[in-house]
């Protein structure tokens, strides 16, 4: 009888430590999951966000670099100046090529898309003010779309900024569930602490009382 209570205790028991055993794999699974994830955010909030805002700084720089050289009516009529505006376009170009192969959210797409229409528009205009750089229509024209421009770049920071403020706060939650995972596996380790002494402390009263019988 006291033989097959103890073998029964015993199966409780071993089935108690293979559940945590499993638990314990599981969180572990779990926990570098969420390593991997954080790791993944914080290389697509550098390089899909930090990067590309900066690249759209510098784009933003052109076009206003681009604007002032509009200003001077006759820059677009010389070799110097015109070259200088062909530079410009070529490193306006080359930021937002480099700009359109980071991770874009439909937004962005959109806004990137527009972005282009305008420059395309603009760079049609500043081809019909070569011919005439006094043209006070054309002049014009070129004023309201790089006005356009510079509001479409602005809109295409904000997005970086809310889509990096949605990356932050999925970091924080894959922080916050690795913490919990944390607090997990502690909270495993006392209780298979637990059980060992008390394996160890029923060992003990068995022995003893197996002792006693025997002297009896």
């Amino acid at each position: 009888m006291k033989f097959s209570y103890s073998l029964k205790q015993k199966t409780k028991i071993a089935l108690l430590l293979f559940c945590i055993m499993a638990c314990t794999i599981l969180i572990r699974l779990l926990e570098d999951k969420s390593i991997k994830d954080m790791g993944t955010s914080f290389v697509s909030m550098y390089n899909d966000r930090l990067v590309p805002a900066t690249d759209l700084f510098m784009v933003a720089e052109k076009a206003h670099a681009k604007r002032h050289l509009l200003a001077s009516q006759t820059a677009l009529h010389t070799p110097a100046g015109l070259q200088q505006s062909k530079n410009i376009d070529q490193s306006i170009d080359s930021l937002l090529g480099k700009y359109a192969k980071t991770f874009l959210v439909n937004s962005e797409k959109s806004q990137l898309q527009n972005l282009k229409n305008s420059l395309a528009e603009s760079r049609a205009i500043e081809k019909r003010l070569e011919g005439n750089p006094a043209n006070p229509l054309d002049l014009e024209l070129a004023k309201k779309s790089y006005a356009q421009i510079s509001a479409q770049l602005l809109a295409l920071t904000q997005i970086q900024h809310k889509v990096g403020n949605e990356l932050m706060s999925e970091s924080k939650e894959i922080l916050t569930g690795s913490q919990l995972y944390s607090t997990i596996q502690f909270a495993l380790a006392i209780v298979i602490g637990i059980l060992i002494v008390s394996i160890i402390f029923a060992s003990n009263v068995l022995k003893v009382n197996q002792e006693k019988f025997n002297l009896n």
